[in-house]
């Protein structure tokens, strides 16, 4: 059984402060690190871990509980083999404010050292803006600066990087041009502020230099964000799993403080809104997301001010519980549903990520939706059922590579062909080609019973001579069994389908399966509401974030009463 008094001391702070620590810290020593400490298997490093802890506090300052809490699982090693340590990817997150560049570059400044002992051990910090990456390292050149006379015995360093005399490992800083730093051999890797990255295209060119160097390891500082399905919402898919006791074989350490749910925010000010006397604030909930609060008085009148801000100033309310309480929340003003609604569509279960599927449903009634704004941006169409009162939609989407937005696009283009990226393409020509449209819809209607095409008036103009070309009829008063129904008046169309759309998100009764390009179509969608009381559906962003894929559901789905199959009495 490994001792180790830091860890031990958090621990037993977490358990007589249940109220003061989040659900995930408790799951993280319950789940990971008790059975951990009792692995024969594993070798602590305690000197190097209190070598650690001194150095970092007497070159920059003194360390919380939380924090020697996690610097100990630094120290964790194979012991059979001691240049692997036992959590090679450490995900710390923690709302805004508690001094996340703080608590990492120090021990990172140390890992350069003698002290330490691992020469070469560079150590690459990763952000998305030069701002961002300069925060962090500016943590380590600052002190270096202040002990100059000191620590030019032991580094030499300039505005761009820091290198030990003695190990010449180097820390560094890097920003969004990653195609340069490819093969680096890289000790550690500082992802900072992860819910900023769109892709994994930056992460892997800085991660394939790992390996070459001996306790390698990849450190994801964050906060949480507004951008859904990336990178960051799969590290913390990934880490509920081994946080629920599943089988670590990455070796995942997910140190996440956040609030428990949306009820508990209010709490600490509820009293004092009534008295308006200071003495009745209770931080106490606010720690889960923010465990320096109980430390830092400044910390604690920011937050009290940006509460006070978010009830005055709705605009800032998704910003304040997302970075503030790590706990991301929609616009309810704004949001066609909440997000876990939408992933509620996708998967029969959210945690394991089981997608939802169709069951049988060849030779069943369908509608066709389609919509897009430019043939030279995006398009898409697909097929909606309805099974057991459940609609079910199967989509397609074409992208026009050559948009003069697409590179500014935040969605994960590149992990095209991957599960959940399988339902779209990327055109390389000038324009989407409306014949590959109708040509996939023709194909796919081999399948289904297709009751209808539908798509408003100005989308029909441009695809109107290829639907005439290959045959396809269109209703019209002289022809009401028409296959084509063109919309005349989308907003009138929107005002009839939102409620039934809301209140089918909110039962579970909306199955997109596992469709990357779908949640982030639904969720870059607004609803309004106008002085008649009738909704209407907007862009939250009218040029990157793209809705085509569910405005062609919303087409299906106003002719949605055509699927409810007849049945016919034959009495003999």
């Amino acid at each position: 059984m490994i001792c180790c008094e830091e860890i031990e001391e958090y621990i037993k702070f977490v358990e007589e402060n249940p109220d003061e620590t989040d659900d995930e810290t408790k799951l993280l020593i319950k789940n990971i690190v008790k059975p951990t400490l009792s692995r024969d298997d594993v070798f602590f490093d305690e000197e190097t871990f209190k070598k650690a802890v001194k150095y970092c506090e007497k070159w920059y300052y003194k360390l919380f509980p939380y924090q020697k809490f996690a610097y100990a699982l630094f120290f964790m090693y194979d012991k059979n083999n001691t240049d692997i340590v036992i959590f090679p990817d450490i995900l710390i997150l923690m709302a805004r404010g508690n001094g996340k560049d703080g608590m990492i570059m120090p021990m990172a400044n140390f890992l350069q050292t003698h002290y330490y002992g691992v020469k070469n051990y560079h150590i690459d910090i990763v952000a998305t803006s030069e701002e961002q990456a300069l925060n962090s390292f500016n943590i380590v050149y600052n002190m270096l600066e202040t002990n100059k006379s000191i620590m030019k015995k032991y580094f030499y360093w300039n505005k761009t990087e820091v290198i030990n005399k003695i190990t010449h490992s180097i820390l560094r800083y890097n920003t969004a041009n990653a195609k340069t730093k490819d093969g680096k051999q890289t000790g550690m890797i500082i992802f900072n502020e992860l819910h900023a990255y769109e892709n994994y295209k930056q992460i892997n060119v800085y991660s394939s230099g790992l390996g070459k160097i001996k306790h390698a390891r990849t450190v994801t500082i964050t906060t949480n964000g507004t951008i859904r399905d990336g990178p960051l919402d799969e590290k913390l898919s990934m880490s509920k799993l081994v946080l629920n006791g599943e089988e670590n074989f990455l070796g995942l350490l997910p140190i996440i403080y956040k609030i428990n749910d949306l009820e508990s925010v209010d709490i600490p000010m509820k009293r004092f809104l009534e008295t308006g006397n200071k003495k009745d604030i209770d931080i106490t909930i606010w720690c889960q997301a923010n465990p320096s609060l109980r430390y830092m008085p400044i910390l604690q009148n920011e937050l009290i001010r940006d509460y006070i801000k978010m009830q005055k100033q709705k605009s800032y309310r998704v910003e304040f519980y997302a970075k503030r309480m790590n706990l991301p929340q929609q616009d309810e003003e704004q949001a066609i549903t909440e997000w876990k609604n939408i992933l509620r569509a996708s998967y029969e279960d959210i945690e394991k990520e089981i997608p939802r599927q169709t069951g049988e449903i060849k030779g069943k009634l369908a509608i066709v939706g389609i919509d897009f704004a430019s043939l030279n941006d995006f398009a898409s169409a697909g097929f909606l059922f309805k099974k057991n009162d459940e609609y079910i939609w199967r989509q397609r989407t074409w992208i026009c590579a050559k948009s003069k937005f697409f590179k500014d696009i935040k969605f994960p283009f590149d992990n095209i062909g991957q599960a959940g990226f399988e339902d779209f393409e990327i055109t390389n020509k000038d324009s989407i080609d409306g014949r590959e449209i109708i040509l996939w819809i023709l194909s796919e209607m081999t399948k289904y019973n297709v009751k209808k095409i539908v798509l408003d008036t100005y989308r029909y103009k441009l695809l109107e001579q290829i639907f005439r070309e290959m045959g396809i009829s269109i209703e019209t008063k002289d022809n009401p069994y028409g296959l084509v129904r063109m919309i005349r008046y989308p907003a009138s169309i929107a005002a009839v389908v939102a409620p039934r759309i809301e209140v089918a998100f909110a039962e579970g009764k909306i199955n997109i399966g596992n469709s990357a390009i779908m949640r982030w179509s639904i969720n870059n969608t607004s609803v309004k509401e106008g002085k008649d009381g009738n909704k209407k559906y907007e862009k939250i962003e009218p040029k990157l974030r793209k809705n085509d894929a569910f405005m062609a559901f919303v087409a299906a789905m106003s002719v949605q009463e055509l699927l409810d199959e007849k049945i016919v009495y034959a009495y003999v």
